[in-house]
């Protein structure tokens, strides 16, 4: 199902998608090399961090930190890209002390502080406290450019998971006004947690699960668009932090899909479709696995019933139709019509595809999928899992526990 775009554009004005104005963009970024180099920290070093770091690299202006508890990973994957690429820094966002050293006189500060599954205080220690640390570093730092990377539908709050980074979002634009909240949709890319995830699940498992019919929509972006906004808000162009400061960018893709829909497409780019069914479940069932498995070690067949909680809402961007929207939210589609990435061209940007389709510069799952699942997808562990010092569970022992937990929830019948 094709999401439909309205036509009106949150920014001031239209003119800037003139030739005129996109030749000026790209004159300045071809004359970058001559121009003073800007310091940007990331923070973060998981899978969305990677690709950030490509984009920022892109603009030649640009040098980047890469800034984590185990930062070496992926500074020594990344370092072939050159000398824009500056030594890592190990840092704790749990401990101040260690953030402002590095973040001293940067120009820019990315944060990208999240975990996806964890216990009540690890929630509050890394995603609030953390991200507050992050933003009062950034401030004592003397940075004027900060992003922080959040996710769309947590509004409301109703898990820990939301809870916290609504409160980041919060220490963010009080201590910075002129911050700006990127909120993707679920993202998808090579080494995702989704997708990937479920393509290798549905070689163990007879059938892939859905809670309460997987009725829920979503709107996957693709991890490389989400970096180019990141790139775009990161600019301390003033035309850039005149549309964007204080604002959040709502990053959803092309396409609305039904959380059945997802696993439709996964099991069918898997090469699966005919071997393997998806099956919808009561909320009940799924509260009861997650009740146990997030006790066991992370592995790929976590689930938690935070995770099963969140399902039951839309992950989608606001209508812009809608006479509720909040004044302060820009489409990644506008985003990235409005000021074109730096390492893309300008006949990926037209001003008909700005004008009639904006979401026409976004990738779809049907553009990326294929690239990485299938029969020709790696079989080891998926990258850029969260582990927080925590052992795997061997995969033997969670397919057993999914496969109990299931079958006494009488939905598959136990072998005599």
């Amino acid at each position: 199902m094709s999401l439909r775009h309205a036509a009106s554009s949150p920014f001031k004005s239209s003119a800037s998608l003139s030739r005129g104005n996109r030749s000026r963009q790209f004159n300045s970024t071809a004359s970058a090399s001559a121009e003073k180099k800007r310091k940007i920290v990331v923070v973060g070093a998981g899978f969305i961090g990677s690709y950030v770091a490509k984009a920022l690299i892109s603009d030649s202006r640009n040098t980047v930190v890469l800034a984590s508890r185990n930062p070496e990973k992926l500074y020594s994957s990344l370092k072939h890209l050159g000398n824009q690429l500056l030594p890592p820094a190990r840092i704790d966002i749990t401990k101040p002390s260690t953030l402002l050293p590095v973040i001293q006189d940067a120009d820019a500060v990315i944060s990208l502080v999240g975990i996806l599954t964890g216990t009540e205080k690890q929630f509050v220690d890394l995603q609030e406290k953390g991200g507050q640390n992050v933003a009062q570093a950034a401030k004592e730092g003397g940075v004027k450019r900060v992003v922080m990377v959040s996710a769309l539908g947590i509004d409301g709050g109703e898990t820990p998971y939301a809870r916290t980074k609504l409160a980041a979002e919060k220490a963010f634009r009080t201590i910075h006004p002129d911050a700006t909240i990127v909120r993707p949709s679920l993202v998808f890319g090579p080494g995702d947690q989704f997708f990937a995830r479920f393509a290798k699940l549905a070689k163990f498992l007879p059938f892939l699960p859905v809670f309460g019919g997987g009725r829920s929509r979503f709107q996957p972006v693709y991890v490389g668009d989400v970096a180019k906004a990141v790139e775009v808000v990161s600019r301390d162009d003033p035309e850039v932090v005149n549309q964007v400061g204080g604002k959040i960018i709502e990053a959803g893709g092309p396409d609305v899909f039904t959380y059945r829909d997802l696993m439709k497409i996964t099991l069918n780019y898997a090469g699966l479709a005919s071997r393997r069914f998806v099956i919808s479940l009561p909320f009940w069932v799924g509260y009861i696995q997650g009740f146990f498995l997030e006790k066991l070690p992370e592995s790929m067949f976590t689930v938690t019933r935070d995770q099963v909680k969140q399902l039951k809402n839309d992950n989608m961007e606001t209508d812009p139709s809608d006479p509720n929207r909040p004044s302060d939210r820009i489409s990644i589609a506008d985003l990235l019509t409005r000021f074109p990435p730096a390492n893309t061209t300008t006949s990926m940007f037209s001003r008909d595809a700005a004008v009639n389709n904006p979401r026409s510069v976004l990738k779809s799952v049907h553009d990326i999928l294929p690239t990485y699942i299938g029969e020709g997808a790696q079989s080891g562990p998926v990258s850029g899992k969260r582990m927080h010092g925590r052992k795997g569970a061997g995969t033997d022992e969670m397919l057993a526990e999914v496969k109990r937990m299931t079958e006494q929830a009488g939905y598959v019948k136990p072998k005599q």
